[in-house]
């Protein structure tokens, strides 16, 4: 192909994401980064399974594993410190992965920088980007760098580069939303204790704390501090980190391995696209900490607009598809902003009175088998479905995420991730339907797997793969679909699913993205 290389602005976790997951689908990157080197502040420290299953899309599953610490989700204490509940999230490994994983962001991103090395990455560190010219065939860019400013000409512009971020400012996009004041102050401490593989949420009035323990004896201390105490973007002083720290262990000052004061947003940009221009992770929402969804919604960004990015620069599909990006992550990004902002007003409430009708609460769904599962399953966590966008169809599984059984696969029958017998594209997944159904289908370019449910053998013919259940999970997921054609996307969400009668809905779905001509 002759197209221009893509251009990732920002070398942080998102834009390291972004980076491999289109290098990893053939797209030649430009990967360009302000700093001299990737970062080494306190931000991010948790890392889903919808995230993992992500890297394992990367190429990267088994390196990111070796950093984190395999969780079991998060413990809530009430007001005088005692254990109220443990939310550890849905089915254990229901997405291939434990549900939620501690991590330092310098080690992630050291491994996701490692990874770009063997791949068609052009990384460029110490290089700002100064200006931005969409021509609508292509964008031109200035980079500045050791004093001078040198061209390049790119197929789009990733902005990736955080809350302050230069192409939103270039593009003049705003951001909507509230600037939170309370001040927190944040400490990785090294020698710990803890060994906890859960979060700790402490909703103590007069001190709410996040102590989350991570690997070879790290551990993150988060204490929300009193008028006087610390200033936003300042570096605590020891004796205030001993002091608050001292609650729970001893330190001494070569113990502690970074530490800030910093406040929260929680805003979404006015708009995720400008021409060829997109925004992601912080420069398209941020959120306060309390959910530990900021760097996950920005992973899931990557992977939804990366196969679109790719699919297109390889001539595959229609620009236009680009145009479900902002349409199928925009709701749930702003669902969670806001529920990350009532979960701290809640949870971190410095209110007493407030924290006691919370601790009654909780206490009494906890007396009922619903109410115990809506918390410890996190069932209060919005959701992430795509409600509009490449979707088609009001079945009950349409928008959702498939999730990532083991599958049985012929002819060896060893048990199998799902993902990496789906591989890259499109996929359709006719799940107990006949052989004759498969000819309603258009001859549209993706993947055809049978799904044989039932505890039957998977039975491949020439034209496509089968699988089966390994272990009841997939016929748990798919039992909905029973007789059903199931599209899956790229980023693993159902995009349609559709009896054989209907077939031709995935026509009317596919065939105005594709370039190639739909036959039938």
């Amino acid at each position: 192909m002759t197209h221009p290389p893509v251009l990732v602005v920002g070398a942080g976790p998102v834009g390291l994401t972004t980076a491999n997951l289109l290098a990893a689908r053939g797209v030649p990157v430009v990967l360009v980064e302000r700093n001299a080197t990737t970062s080494d502040e306190a931000k991010a420290i948790s890392l889903d399974d919808e995230s993992l299953r992500t890297f394992q899309a990367a190429g990267l599953a088994d390196a990111i594993l070796g950093v984190v610490v395999p969780g079991t989700g998060t413990r809530y204490y009430d007001r005088k410190g005692r254990p109220l509940f443990h939310a550890r999230g849905p089915e254990p490994y229901r997405l291939g992965y434990p549900f939620k994983n501690q991590f330092a962001q310098p080690e992630l991103e050291h491994v996701l920088l490692e990874a770009l090395k063997g791949r068609d990455v052009d990384v460029r560190f110490s290089t700002e980007l100064v200006g931005i010219d969409d021509t609508g065939d292509a964008v031109t860019v200035r980079l500045r760098s050791g004093g001078r400013e040198v061209p390049l000409t790119a197929s789009w512009v990733l902005g990736c580069d955080g809350g302050r971020s230069t192409v939103r400012e270039l593009r003049g996009i705003g951001m909507t939303g509230v600037s939170h004041r309370d001040v927190w102050l944040v400490a990785d401490t090294l020698g710990d204790h803890h060994d906890e593989r859960y979060g700790m949420h402490l909703g103590r009035p007069d001190r709410p704390t996040v102590i989350v323990a991570g690997r070879d004896g790290r551990c993150r201390y988060e204490f929300r501090l009193r008028p006087g105490e610390g200033t936003a973007g300042t570096k605590p002083d020891f004796a205030t980190i001993e002091r608050l720290v001292g609650r729970y262990r001893s330190i001494e000052p070569g113990q502690v391995e970074r530490c800030t004061n910093y406040t929260f947003n929680g805003v979404i940009a006015d708009a995720w696209r400008d021409g060829r221009c997109f925004l992601l992770g912080d420069a398209a929402h941020m959120m306060p900490p309390f959910a530990g969804q900021g760097l996950n919604s920005g992973v899931r960004d990557a992977v939804n607009l990366a196969w679109k990015i790719a699919e297109v620069w390889h001539g595959r599909m229609r620009p236009g598809l680009l145009d479900t990006y902002e349409a199928e992550r925009r709701p749930h990004a702003t669902a969670m902003v806001r529920f990350s902002e009532r979960l701290g007003e809640i949870v971190m409430t410095t209110d007493p009175a407030r924290a006691l009708v919370r601790d009654a609460v909780v206490r009494a769904l906890l007396l009922t088998p619903a109410g115990r599962r809506y918390l410890s399953e996190m069932r209060f966590r919005p959701r992430a479905v795509h409600s509009a966008g490449l979707r088609a169809g009001d079945h009950p599984l349409t928008g959702t995420q498939l999730p990532q059984p083991r599958v049985l696969v012929p002819p060896s029958l060893h048990p199998r991730l799902l993902d990496d017998v789906l591989g890259q594209g499109l996929v359709l997944l006719g799940v107990n339907v006949r052989p004759d159904d498969w000819a309603r289908v258009p001859s549209l370019p993706l993947t055809r797997i049978d799904v044989a449910l039932g505890d039957r053998l998977p039975s491949s013919r020439a034209e496509r793969q089968a699988v089966a259940d390994a272990d009841g999970r997939l016929e748990a997921a798919l039992a909905p679909a029973d007789g059903c054609f199931v599209l899956v996307k790229p980023d693993r969400y159902i995009g349609a699913v559709v009896p054989p009668a209907r077939a031709g809905l995935l026509d009317a779905l596919l065939s105005r993205h594709l370039t190639v001509e739909v036959t039938h």
